[in-house]
């Protein structure tokens, strides 16, 4: 693909052209140099899109309460992008879960994009192009972009990172996770969800959570997450979860702001760690890096100082 084709996909990207918009998510998940080009050139003019985070334990009912909100969100005219990130599979290294599926009533709207990437064994359950994805989105009007990730627990802090609003789903019955909950995620979440109210302990499982929130020190200001009760099968609690949603989006203080310095933040790192690590395969060859890592295995060498030898040969000779 050449510069020309690159700046009419970007074009068409910003037009908002549905395909275009998934062949340049597909460049970024391949790690292809037009991906990385075609970032440059739609990221100044993102930055308008609200991206909302929707985190939890598989089971929860994370992808049809999903399907709910982009209900809602449709209704107020708004164009809706969705990033589901589901577990790769071991075999293809694609995403096996499928949010897609669970989300087919949206499949013949215009206004609604929704992509399913695989985690690829990345850190926090987020796939590395998930940032990226959400930019290409943004660039094409998608406003709010709702990312779904896999799992819940400690690593699943990254959401926090990533999104401008957290939204953490569980489904009663949790309370053997109260720990895992209070340890990993309680912090994070900007909105807790107690999905299957017509099970039985769903009231059982607010009262917990705002038990926990209560002897918990607020992390944002004064904001203390709601805990909104949900039916995602008949929509009940949807509405209250969206002015939830609203009414932290709305804040008055610097919060959104300093979520999206420190998401770019995070990017940057792990962008330039990216990289480094190419320049070094490229300049050392993947067989002498196969033969250090051999010689950590026998504790030959240590991984400090592998690490700075790779660096120090990277580095142009001094005059």
């Amino acid at each position: 693909m050449g510069a020309g084709s690159e700046g009419a996909l970007s074009t068409r990207v910003l037009g908002g052209d549905p395909r275009a918009v998934a062949r340049a998510i597909s460049l970024i998940e391949d790690g292809a140099p037009e991906g990385a080009r075609l970032v440059r050139e739609l990221f100044g003019h993102t930055g308008g899109a609200w991206l909302v985070g929707v985190t939890g334990p598989p089971g929860a009912g994370k992808s049809s309460l999903v399907d709910r909100l982009i209900a809602r969100f449709r209704s107020t005219g708004r164009r809706v992008g969705v990033i589901a990130v589901d577990p790769t599979s071991p075999f293809s290294g694609g995403a096996v879960l499928g949010d897609r599926v669970r989300m087919q009533t949206h499949a013949g709207d215009d206004g609604v994009f929704i992509r399913s990437m695989a985690t690829r064994g990345q850190f926090g359950g987020l796939a590395s192009a998930t940032h990226e994805a959400a930019l290409v989105l943004d660039a094409a009007g998608y406003d709010p972009v709702i990312i779904e990730t896999v799992g819940v627990g400690q690593d699943e802090v990254e959401i926090a990172r990533t999104a401008d609003a957290a939204v953490v789903v569980v489904a009663p019955g949790f309370g053997d996770d109260v720990q895992a909950i209070k340890a990993g995620v309680l912090e994070i979440a900007d909105v807790f969800v107690v999905n299957k109210a017509d099970h039985d302990g769903a009231d059982r499982a607010v009262t917990q959570l705002e038990t926990m929130l209560g002897l918990a020190e607020p992390p944002r200001g004064e904001w203390r997450p709601p805990v909104v009760l949900t039916q995602a099968t008949s929509g009940e609690g949807v509405e209250e979860l969206a002015v939830a949603l609203e009414r932290f989006r709305d804040r008055p203080d610097d919060l959104r702001l300093e979520r999206r310095r420190q998401r770019e933040a995070n990017a940057l790192r792990r962008l330039v760690g990216e990289l480094c690590w190419r320049q070094v395969e490229e300049r050392i060859g993947l067989s002498e890096i196969g033969a250090i890592s051999a010689q950590l295995a026998r504790r030959e060498l240590d991984p400090y100082g592998a690490a700075e030898s790779l660096l120090a040969r990277t580095r142009p000779a001094q005059p």
